[in-house]
């Protein structure tokens, strides 16, 4: 009888690649194609390339140092007990900055994409209305439990990617070779604008609040945990490439610039595209899309906040506990959509830049000071034992 329950709880790898790849595929997408016109396509794919692989090593490092622990503990706790306590408030200020930010850029989201959603519906919500309507949506199911979360994900997560392919399975069909090899300008520079898009790289490959909560999810397995977050980058990758691909193949590279002057918003982006092949359909399925872009990446995004702020305040996992922590966490993205609506594009630049703290020097700071106290005796290393 125990063994037939065990199986039937035990989480599947499925549920925690949807966690890792729904985090970080989501709206911060959209700003990618804007802030990498500069740099366009060879020169950007590189850089995606070369942030996956640094990425998903710091979340690798991360997940060696938290396994010495005990399972709900954030990076709070490790950080004050193996770095001490400045290091802990530095890195505790860089994690409620991005992961407060971003909640705040994918409310900004929501509620500009929702409102075109409505438009095209002949329906008038106000953006800030839409973005504060989604918000309490999002917070209550993250309020529920992660295997909530880890549920609507997948089916989100799922939904985005047929839409995915949908949508820009007609782009590709479309691409026009001397768009993307950028023809029509003769003796134009791409290499100075290279370092410009490496903080918004950093942000669209932003998990690292996660892997604590994989750990509450699948208990102390580093293998399974590994495997998500192998699986998980590499399909963000996957795509991020295809999106490069199909906006950069058919919008040419001045026209980003107008896009960047209107703001960089999704809404505008979601135009330029929908009117390269004049498609209503497409049009509905590029809206449908961004729609299920933010919601996947908000819901990863929350719950990794929401575990940090557990953790960091002592809440109990019970209801009560949970609505607390569900107050810290949500309260203040949704006042910052309330007053500026607009700040998507701005708030994904200023995350990546604050995630330089979090996701790329305390994760190798960490894992140095827990190989010098524990050892990795838990610790498969990637590519060797990991399979």
């Amino acid at each position: 009888m125990a063994t037939l329950t065990t199986t039937a709880t035990r989480p599947s790898l499925f549920g925690g690649v949807v966690i890792i790849g729904g985090t970080i595929i989501g709206a911060g997408m959209f700003s990618l194609p804007v802030v990498m016109s500069g740099a366009w396509f060879f020169w950007s794919l590189a850089a995606l390339v070369f942030t996956w692989f640094c990425m998903l090593h710091s979340g690798l490092m991360i997940l060696e140092a938290n396994l010495n622990y005990r399972i709900g503990s954030s990076f709070d706790t490790i950080t004050k007990d193996l770095l001490g306590k400045g290091w802990n408030l530095v890195n505790g200020v860089s994690i409620a900055f991005v992961l407060y930010i971003l909640a705040y850029a994918y409310i900004s989201a929501s509620g500009s994409i929702l409102h075109h959603t409505f438009s095209e519906l002949s329906l008038k919500v106000p953006a800030r209305a839409a973005g504060f309507g989604f918000a309490l949506l999002v917070a209550f199911i993250v309020w529920m439990s992660t295997k909530a979360v880890s549920r609507m994900t997948a089916i989100v997560l799922g939904a985005k990617v047929i839409t995915f392919f949908l949508t820009f399975g007609s782009l590709l069909g479309h691409v026009e070779p001397t768009t993307l090899f950028n023809v029509a300008e003769k003796n134009a520079s791409y290499a100075p604008y290279l370092l410009m898009t490496l903080p918004f790289c950093l942000a669209s490959f932003g998990y690292h609040g996660n892997v604590p909560s994989l750990m509450k999810y699948y208990g102390k397995d580093p293998r399974t945990i590994i495997r998500c977050l192998t699986y998980g980058t590499l399909l963000a990758l996957g795509l991020y490439v295809v999106w490069l691909l199909v906006t950069m193949g058919n919008i040419p590279r001045p026209q980003f610039i107008d896009i960047a002057q209107k703001g960089g918003n999704i809404d505008v982006l979601v135009q330029a595209l929908s009117g390269v092949l004049n498609s209503r359909s497409l049009d509905l399925l590029l809206v449908v899309f961004s729609n299920f872009a933010v919601a996947s990446s908000f819901l990863g995004v929350t719950l990794g906040l929401f575990d940090y702020l557990a953790d960091l305040f002592g809440f109990d996992d019970s209801a009560m506990g949970r609505f607390k922590t569900a107050l810290l966490t949500f309260i203040p993205p949704m006042i910052g959509g309330l007053v500026k609506p607009d700040g998507f594009l701005y708030a994904i630049g200023y995350a990546g830049l604050a995630a330089t703290i979090w996701a790329a020097i305390v994760p190798a700071l960490l894992a140095h000071a827990s190989r010098k106290r524990f050892g990795s005796p838990q610790f498969p290393r990637l590519g060797r034992n990991a399979k």
